[in-house]
């Protein structure tokens, strides 16, 4: 359910600071964290203009993504809420990935830093090794360990050298429950009503995050950044909290709430990263350990990340709302 107590207290804090509405550009449209952001702009006392691939994209030469960058309207700041995803075809894609993951960031980084407004850029776990077994702290040593990783990891290097006023969200594990997303609870919930019973891998270790709370995540990060023009930013690690879950366990979760809703019970039987590696046809090694530290965001930005299971009963509750 939600805890509104919470999510109350971080409105306060990201949208007290004045009366006026602020403006900010997100890229990204129809993605699940886009349609997030523009939901939630409201509450945050934020107006936004959201551009997705219609408008430019992001594979483009850099010369386009220049002329895009430059054309866009002004505003108080920037959310890049758009990338490529597609963890396993980045393998054979890769330059499609190091452009849309890489360049594309720091053509916008220098746009903004030629403003002088803030920039706030989405990365990913998949940026470390994954083998660790402590949750991992924004200072961490990155190693990549697929192509998709590599190429958000040269996006933030490019931000970097831009010289923006720029927070970096690395998160993990994103969904949501709405309708028209593509993510692994819907994927369990789809399979829940044709099986009895749901093969997952059970030795990857991290912590869900609820697009929502992401959102509310980036507000605040880009509500600060507007209203203190001194604060420079850096890299932060975003994601629901709680106790760390594997997928097996997150998709036990999920069955859960569906059989309290439906009746229906589905079991999880677990497997192993190598044989879901040869059962799913992957081609990019998936980290075994995704944990992520999001102490210096919650204490830098003042905004209490929920926990993970909080997350998931609030995307199924949006799951149950269009059934």
């Amino acid at each position: 359910m939600v805890d509104a107590a919470h999510e109350e207290e971080n409105l306060r804090r990201t949208s007290g600071h004045t009366g006026l509405m602020q403006h900010i550009v997100v890229i990204g449209k129809t993605g699940q964290l886009a349609r997030a952001l523009i939901a939630r702009a409201d509450a945050h006392n934020i107006k936004i203009t959201a551009f997705g691939r219609s408008d430019c994209d992001l594979s483009a030469d850099a010369e386009t993504l220049r002329a895009f960058a430059g054309s866009l309207p002004e505003c108080d700041g920037l959310i890049i809420a758009a990338a490529y995803t597609a963890v396993d075809h980045a393998e054979d894609d890769t330059d499609t990935a190091l452009q849309v993951n890489g360049v594309a960031p720091g053509v916008f980084a220098k746009e903004c830093a030629a403003r002088n407004i803030p920039l706030v850029h989405i990365s990913t776990d998949y940026v470390f090794p994954g083998d660790g077994e402590t949750p991992l702290k924004p200072s961490d040593p990155t190693g990549p360990g697929n192509a998709y990783g590599a190429s958000k990891l040269a996006g933030e290097k490019a931000i970097q050298a831009s010289d923006v006023r720029a927070a970096i969200l690395r998160t993990s594990w994103v969904y949501d429950g709405t309708e028209p997303s593509k993510n692994f609870m819907k994927t369990m919930l789809g399979f829940a009503r044709k099986y009895d019973q749901l093969t997952v891998v059970a030795d990857q270790v991290g912590r869900p995050t609820n697009a929502d709370d992401l959102a509310d995540a980036s507000l605040a990060a880009i509500g600060k950044m507007m209203h203190e023009p001194d604060f420079k930013g850096g890299i932060y690690h975003v994601s629901n909290t709680g106790i760390p879950v594997s997928w097996a366990g997150f998709a036990r979760s999920i069955m859960a709430l569906y059989a309290k809703k439906t009746g229906k019970h589905v079991s999880v039987k677990n497997i192993n990263s190598d044989e879901a590696f040869e059962m799913f046809k992957q081609k990019a090694r998936r980290p075994s350990y995704s944990v992520l530290d999001t102490t210096s965001f919650e204490t830098e930005f003042d905004h209490k990340l929920p926990e993970w299971k909080t997350g998931l009963a609030n995307a199924f509750i949006a799951w149950e709302s269009w059934q």
